[in-house]
This record gives C-alpha cells, sequence and structure tokens, in this order.
C-alpha cells in the first residue's frame, strides 16, 4: 500500500490562488505549485509581465496527485466545478486571458478525458463552456509569496471575499473527496 501513482495535471481557472487553495484541500493531491504557462513571450515570465495580459500566459497550477486515491477525471470535476468555466477570460473581477478557464493535458489520455469531463459538464451549465483544452507547454514556477498564498493570507481582503466562499463551496460539493 505504500506504492503511489503520483501523476500532475496542470490547469488554471482564474487566479492561481484560487485555484492552489481548492485543490490543497483534496485527498491524494500531494502538491500544487503556482506558475505560468501557454505564453508566447521569450523567457521566464514575471507575475508583473503576465498581469499585463501581452506574455500570453495563463495563471495556473501545477498538481502532483496520487492516482491510487484520486482519479484525474474526479480532480477535473472539482476544476470544472469550483470556478466558472463559462467566462471567457475572466473570473468574477479578475479579467484578461492569463485568467482563463484551460486544461493544459500532459498526455494523449489526459486529453482524452478532459474533453469528456467538459462535454459531460455542458448540460449543467446554462451558457456554454469556454474551458481550453491544450497541450502543456513549458511550465514557469511562480514567485515564491505566490506559493501557499490563502494559507498564509486568509485575513487578506481577496482571500476572504473570494477564495473563503470557494472553499465553502467546495466543501459542500465534495466532502467526500476531502483530506
Amino acid at each position: 500500500m505504500g506504492n503511489k501513482a503520483l501523476q500532475l495535471m496542470t490547469v488554471g481557472g482564474g487566479c492561481f490562488w484560487c485555484v492552489e487553495a481548492v485543490f490543497t484541500e483534496i485527498n491524494g493531491v500531494e502538491k500544487v505549485v503556482s506558475g505560468y504557462t501557454g505564453g508566447t513571450a521569450p523567457g521566464k515570465p514575471t507575475y508583473r509581465e503576465v498581469c499585463s495580459g501581452l506574455t500570453g500566459h495563463a495563471e495556473v497550477v501545477q498538481i502532483t496527485f496520487d492516482a491510487n486515491v484520486v482519479s484525474y477525471e474526479d480532480l477535473l470535476l472539482v476544476f470544472m466545478t469550483s470556478h466558472d468555466p463559462t467566462t471567457l477570460n475572466r473570473q468574477g473581477a479578475d479579467v484578461g486571458t492569463q485568467y482563463r478557464s484551460v486544461i493544459y493535458y500532459h498526455n494523449d489520455l489526459q486529453k482524452e478525458i478532459a474533453n469528456v469531463v467538459v462535454e459531460e459538464m455542458g448540460p449543467y451549465y446554462y451558457n456554454s463552456i469556454v474551458t481550453e483544452i491544450s497541450p502543456l507547454g513549458v511550465f514557469y514556477e511562480a514567485e515564491d509569496y505566490h506559493q501557499n498564498y490563502y494559507a498564509n493570507n486568509q485575513t487578506q481582503m481577496y482571500c476572504s471575499a473570494v477564495i473563503t466562499p470557494k472553499l465553502a463551496k467546495l466543501r459542500k460539493m465534495h466532502a467526500e473527496k476531502l483530506k
């Protein structure tokens, strides 16, 4: 039982602080790293550059999970219900391509599963799902102060106003998947 089947998943659903806080709560998730991917600007982007919207990068999280404990499909279901996959380049007050809803797949199986999950989730939303499904390019880890942001800044206004309610929704919808 000590053998782990570690896999990677990379998704973006608005501000990476929100997505990181959600996945940190899920049983079987070993590690969550905030970062950037999907852009065309050369070199490692900075937060300021990504926020400008000019690099093409999305704010994402890269999740290391034990597939013996939680499936990629279950993680995608958590992802699709923890943000609004029907708003193009926006989540709440966060607006720009860096906040797009996106699943970056690591292999063909992940691509196939992502396509099935997005299609199956469609009828549950009033508007069409706009979540992008793309191959993962280079993943750049975000600056240190973005890692474990919610855990380190729970009393900050953005955290209490935006992230805390997301976590309450997560606990209600996916209680059986929590640590």
